[in-house]
């Protein structure tokens, strides 16, 4: 099981490194904020890896709230986007 949780840990940091130099190359902003998204959430992700393997429930609580977090983010970057347009 560990095994498993090290090399999802791995992919997601490469995700994340990926995601990163996509961000510095994108070419207009919406696709700034997709990959910024999948940088944030990857990052979640990596904080609930971490909560497994070291058993911790508050990263676990974390993550969880950080999810709402960028949700709600999410949503409002849609909006600036559109101009609050429908």
């Amino acid at each position: 099981m560990s095994v498993v949780l090290w090399v999802t840990v791995g992919l997601l940091g490469a995700t994340i490194l990926v995601g990163l130099f996509r961000v510095a190359t994108a070419p207009d902003p919406a696709s700034r904020a997709v990959v910024g998204d999948l940088v944030f959430f990857s990052g979640v992700g990596l904080i609930v890896l971490v909560g497994l393997l070291k058993t911790s429930a508050a990263a676990i609580d974390a993550a969880l709230i950080a999810s709402v977090l960028g949700i709600l983010a999410t949503v409002a970057l849609a909006r600036i986007l559109t101009r609050g347009r429908r």
